[in-house]
């Protein structure tokens, strides 16, 4: 009897084989993992928070260039196994109350979101609802980010673009947009780099 013939994944890539063979869960790894090469953002010491973590690729990523504490958040579950130095939080990072800012804690040294919104094909409403995720990961870093600090966040290329990078830049010394070669070419997330958190950002306006 003939075994039936499997359907090949039309997503599958040598980054998706890859983080299979290296055992993470998603081929996302590597786009944080250019950022780090480029931009040496998360440091031997340092305390990191991973919004949108699920499924834990970013986390383990993270995990293995610190021996700090990191901490992810999702409203998804994550499975994977991680080190005992790793805690995942469920949460909702457009819903943050104060009981929800007392268990993240704050003073982390580098905060990344890898969050994106459910697409709905309309590049347009797409890109909105990418820049609501990415403004609640920003407006998080007022509150959880000690000054000094650096945050990675993706956010889909539209209208909106431009008004995120001017609110970056109210709260950061130095922010850099950068799209890894790990991105799929039809993508349109790119990924802002915004470093040395300023001391006064703690009461940027909005």
């Amino acid at each position: 009897m003939k075994r039936p013939i499997q359907k090949s994944n039309q997503w599958e890539d040598h980054y998706t084989r890859r983080a299979r063979k290296e055992n993470f869960p998603a081929r996302s790894v590597y786009k944080l993992e250019e950022i780090q090469n480029k931009f040496r953002l998360i440091r031997q010491a340092d305390r990191v928070l991973d919004l949108g973590c699920a499924p834990g690729s970013w986390l383990m990523y993270a995990a293995r260039l610190t021996r700090g504490q990191v901490t992810g958040i999702d409203i998804k579950p994550v499975t994977q196994a991680l080190p005992r130095h790793v805690r995942v939080i469920a949460g909702d990072v457009t819903s943050v109350d104060e009981t929800f800012l007392q268990t993240v804690g704050a003073d982390y040294d580098v905060v990344l979101s890898d969050m994106a919104p459910s697409t709905m094909g309309n590049k347009h409403a797409d890109s909105a609802r990418s820049f609501y995720l990415a403004r609640a990961a920003l407006e998080l870093t007022d509150a959880v980010l000690r000054p000094g600090g650096h945050f990675v966040c993706k956010i889909f290329q539209g209208e909106d673009l431009t008004v995120f990078i001017q609110l970056a830049k109210k709260r950061f010394e130095k922010v850099k947009s950068f799209k890894p070669q790990s991105c799929r070419k039809a993508s349109k997330e790119i990924y802002i780099i915004a470093m040395s958190k300023r001391q006064e950002a703690d009461n940027v306006g909005t």
